[in-house]
């Protein structure tokens, strides 16, 4: 991981405090969590599949055996975990050496850095890598530069894209795979992912992480299972955000009409800074009122009271809801119907009736402790005093 390459500048410990992340990976999942933490954040942690390594007596020997047997015209390496683990098990089985020979006349092209170094590691050079750093362009490399009926072995990630190894038969291509590991659901004992639906769609989160397309299948299938996709499309489209670590992995988002962000270089140190920098610099809001400027910063509430020592306040999921709500308003008035509506996208519980949303906001003003910054407008709502 390149979480030395990019650092962000001026580092900050609190630079997160306040901001809620959910991260989805399994694999490396702890560098995640840990630059989150570092920098103030609250993770949660909710791998929606995790990677099964191929063992040595199974498929993956089989096709390994298959290719030394083909000596391939070409060698398609899609990532750099999956091509150090495919040596590794080859090695442990007695068939390294067969391997490498089988591959001596073969050219071999990768999709992005991160394999390139894995085959670099294997005592292997590669003649060149796809534009876009995905399969697709590194299909279509093959298509525009390489002669039809071809023997092509392909280390496949997680899943098997069938579309795009269509494409390469339909050329006239004979095309053997091997497959690492692979992605796996988790059993139905793990209540993580479950959590996570709940937290998006009650907007207890500020932002998602993914770094794959099958974890976000994955979570769109729970929330399916749940009955709540509805919900959680809403969640991700509106008050949470998505970062996916590139185009592959954001392309089911977009496809649900969600805009994730997205670093323009695909690794996860860029994620990190992308993910870091949009919060601070976006996710807080701020305003200017009669007591005083305010901020809200994910859970946390900035104040700064005229003559007084600035506060930090974490405000608990339904005063939250309910400030919010009141500080999107920019100081204009907000009805009570707003409100409780506004409190019941912080559950997926009974919806809450006024009364609930008087609690609630009475234990908001209390929380604040500031006197007059939420006022009553009688017969019409509440607003902030700007």
């Amino acid at each position: 991981m390149e979480l030395s390459e990019q650092p962000p500048l001026h580092f900050d410990p609190q630079q997160l405090d306040g901001f809620r992340i959910g991260v989805t990976s399994d694999r490396r999942s702890g560098d995640l969590i840990d630059a989150f933490e570092r920098r103030g954040a609250k993770v949660t942690h909710a791998p929606t599949l995790r990677i099964a390594n191929s063992q040595q007596e199974g498929p993956l020997m089989h096709d390994t055996a298959r290719l030394i047997a083909a000596r391939p015209d070409l060698l398609l390496a899609t990532t750099g975990y999956g091509v150090r683990r495919w040596f590794e098990v080859a090695d442990a089985a007695g068939l390294g050496q067969d391997l490498l020979d089988s591959l001596a006349e073969t050219d071999v092209l990768v999709r992005g850095p991160k394999a390139r170094g894995g085959i670099r590691a294997a005592g292997l050079n590669d003649s060149g890598m796809s534009d876009e750093e995905t399969t697709a362009s590194l299909i279509s490399k093959v298509l525009a530069e390489y002669p039809r009926g071809l023997t092509i072995a392909i280390q496949v990630h997680g899943f098997t894209d069938e579309q795009q190894l269509d494409r390469l038969r339909a050329a006239g291509h004979e095309v053997i795979t091997v497959a690492p590991y692979r992605w796996i659901a988790l059993d139905d004992t793990d209540e993580r992912v479950q959590k996570l639906v709940e937290a998006i769609c009650t907007r207890q989160l500020d932002c998602v992480t993914f770094t794959s397309a099958p974890s976000v299948h994955a979570l769109f299938a729970a929330a399916e299972g749940m009955g709540v996709y509805p919900q959680l499309i809403s969640a991700l489209s509106t008050s949470v955000v998505t970062a996916a670590v590139g185009p592959v992995t954001a392309v089911p988002l977009t496809a649900a009409g969600i805009a994730p962000l997205q670093p323009t270089r695909f690794r996860m140190g860029a994620l990190i800074r992308l993910v870091c920098e949009h919060l601070d610099e976006r996710g807080a809001v701020h305003l200017e009122t009669v007591q005083g400027p305010i901020v809200l910063r994910g859970t946390r509430l900035d104040v700064v009271l005229i003559g007084a020592a600035p506060r930090r306040i974490h405000l608990p999921p339904s005063a939250l809801a309910i400030f919010r709500t009141l500080l999107g308003a920019r100081g204009s008035v907000v009805s009570r119907d707003e409100l409780v509506a506004a409190l019941g996208s912080a559950t997926l519980g009974p919806a809450p009736d006024d009364h609930a949303m008087e609690v609630s906001l009475g234990r908001l003003r209390q929380i604040i402790g500031v006197p007059g910054l939420v006022s009553t407008v009688v017969k019409r709502g509440y607003r902030l005093a700007t």
